[in-house]
């Protein structure tokens, strides 16, 4: 998933943060689709989450991110207070439009309200908290990225992750912030990018346009003839 880059690559410095925001510690119930996620479970019935399918989840999320040419047609919601916060610092270290908040209804599908966003990409926090963006951008195709919970249905994930207290919400929006940063192209002027071959003018064919045959004058082609309508006619009194 990282492929073999070096920048990409899980080490001790992002599983100790993973670690102090408590993002390997999941709740009581599970989902039996979400097994494949756990790691174990603790004595106490805390589920520990498999940090190294997280860290490849947020790499198929950065992977997802960086693909939109501008970061702000990507829109990052939370409307639960605990993720709020995570949401605007994502949002400002990426680029990215963040909706922090209550979530108007139709802000994807209702054209003639100021806060209508055509969005490419939608990242949220809690796809329980948050179905409604879920919903509308289900209307209108939106690709759709999600931290979910181990006890959540498969069917409802777009990427499995854990995020229940505001520390963990803050370390799993920030840990993609690197790689979303680092797999972005330095280019300090667009047009610099932009490869275009030099060719000589005299390259370039040029047409004989003396060999080509004459066109026609139009203005001597016959006219139709009009034809006298000789037929009866009925006379309406």
């Amino acid at each position: 998933m990282s492929g073999a880059l070096d920048v990409l690559q899980m080490k001790e410095e992002d599983v100790l943060k993973f670690l102090a925001a408590g993002t390997h510690l999941g709740g009581t119930n599970l989902d039996f689709q979400m097994e494949q996620y756990i790691y174990k479970r603790k004595s106490d019935g805390i589920y520990i989450i498999n940090l190294k399918r997280t860290w490849e989840k947020l790499l198929l999320a950065a992977r997802a991110i960086v693909a939109i040419e501008n970061p702000a047609d990507v829109s990052v919601i939370s409307s639960r207070d605990t993720g709020q916060r995570a949401v605007l610092k994502f949002a400002a270290a990426t680029g990215t439009t963040p909706i922090a908040g209550r979530f108007t209804p139709g802000t994807f599908t209702n054209q003639i309200q100021a806060a209508f966003r055509e969005p490419r990409l939608l990242v949220v926090t809690d796809p329980r908290a948050d179905y409604q963006p879920l919903t509308e951008a289900s209307y209108v195709n939106l690709p759709t990225i999600a931290l979910d919970p181990e006890e959540i249905e498969k069917e409802e994930q777009a990427a499995a992750e854990k995020a229940v207290t505001k520390e963990e919400f803050q370390g799993e929006w920030t840990a993609p912030a690197p790689e979303f940063t680092a797999a972005q192209p330095e280019v300090a002027d667009w047009s610099e990018g932009v490869q275009v071959p030099s060719m000589p003018i005299q390259q370039f064919p040029t047409e004989d346009r003396s060999a080509q045959p004459a066109t026609e004058d139009w203005s001597a082609a016959p006219t139709a003839q009009a034809t006298e309508w000789v037929g009866a006619t009925t006379e309406w009194s």
